[in-house]
């Protein structure tokens, strides 16, 4: 039971199936993004001789995003039970698509088809001569049937509707409830710079995709870009004001953090961050909460059709590309400016502490 009972991981297992589900999103989405920018439209199926290369582009991206329950089905199975749960977990996922549970649906059915698997493999005992079979036939065959048929019969109609529910509430959302909802997620997206928080906004953000509504990853991403170019705005700030904010070290670190955000990977702060946490902290979440309320207020909950990219997202909001821009702008100022005030100066060659060289994303507790 203790061992069973340490697979019962839900943040880790739905971090790991994250980290095979970024590829997908990012291939697919840019795929449809540039099909959809040129007028193609995704079709239910090609019949050659019936489509143009943008509708191809249209479909290939958009069949490949309608995996996404399923991908993120098979890496939480995966995660659980090793490859045997690698079937299960794909067959449960399909099973989401099929019942329209979506991509809530794919991560439960993910922790049903991974926990079946592992209690096959541990207390379901065979002759000596079947036990080849276990990891390729019984337990795929078991852990699938079972975890499919909770699927259609116990799991489906809740999450189903629970889905409908979720994504008529958003879309019914205007004004000032979404300068809220925005302001929210954008603060979430970064107060652990791509850790668990993060990724767990990440995953909310992906689902309200997967039902037609862009506008919470793209403030949770635009936050990711512009997070980094605020600390290198600070620099400039700080210069203005004759302060002294950063280390030479720290200095070097800025040279790459700040291309590193243009193309929205925001762990080339975590340095700079891991230096002043609660200040960089703050200054990072006054901004993404700024940048958020923005986006999702003026573009009336919308936003890039691609989850993935910085400022590579702005064309795919269509006309609203500008709105993007100025939320970026808004965090980017927001942030250098707080955090140029708020910081301590310090000495051009003042190294940190050895308690905060000892300091790593594994000794910070966030969830």
């Amino acid at each position: 039971m203790h061992e069973f009972m340490k697979k019962a991981n839900f943040k880790g297992h739905l971090l790991t199936a994250i980290s095979y589900l970024i590829p997908v999103v990012c291939g697919a989405g840019f795929i449809i993004a540039i099909g959809m920018a040129f007028g193609g439209k995704s079709q239910d199926a090609l019949v050659m001789g019936k489509f143009d290369f943008f509708q191809a582009l249209a479909t290939i991206g958009g069949k490949g995003l309608g995996m996404l329950p399923v991908v993120v089905a098979t890496g939480i199975a995966f995660s659980i039970a090793g490859k045997p749960g690698i079937a299960p977990g794909f067959v449960t996922g399909l099973v989401a698509n099929a019942i329209s549970a979506g991509f809530i649906g794919g991560i439960i059915g993910g922790y049903i088809a991974g926990w079946l698997a592992f209690a096959v493999l541990k207390y379901v005992k065979v002759p000596s001569w079947a036990k080849g079979l276990m990891p390729t036939l019984i337990v795929p065959f078991l852990a699938s049937i079972v975890s499919g048929l909770i699927m259609v019969y116990i799991v489906g109609t809740p999450v189903a509707w629970f889905t409908d529910w979720l994504t008529n509430f958003l879309k019914s959302m205007n004004g000032a409830s979404n300068l809220i909802f925005g302001a929210v997620i954008g603060g979430l997206s970064i107060v652990d710079f791509g850790g668990p928080i993060n990724k767990t906004a990440f995953a909310f953000a992906l689902t309200l995709q997967a039902q037609g509504i862009n506008g919470p990853v793209t403030a949770l991403q635009l936050t990711n870009t512009a997070t980094p170019i605020g600390f290198g705005f600070a620099y400039l700030v700080a210069k203005m004001i004759h302060k002294n904010i950063y280390t030479h070290d720290e200095i070097e670190t800025l040279k790459s953090a700040v291309p590193m955000g243009v193309v929205n990977i925001v762990e080339g702060s975590i340095p700079i961050v891991m230096n002043d946490i609660v200040r960089g902290i703050v200054a990072a979440a006054l901004g993404g909460v700024c940048e958020g309320a923005i986006l999702m207020s003026m573009t009336g909950g919308q936003g890039a059709t691609v989850p993935f990219g910085g400022f590579i997202m702005l064309p795919t909001m269509g006309s609203n590309w500008w709105v993007g821009l100025l939320a970026i702008a808004a965090n980017v100022l927001v942030t250098g400016v707080v955090y140029a005030i708020i910081k301590k100066p310090v000495s051009a060659e003042e190294k940190p502490s050895e308690l905060e060289e000892e300091l790593s994303l594994d000794d910070i507790q966030v969830m």
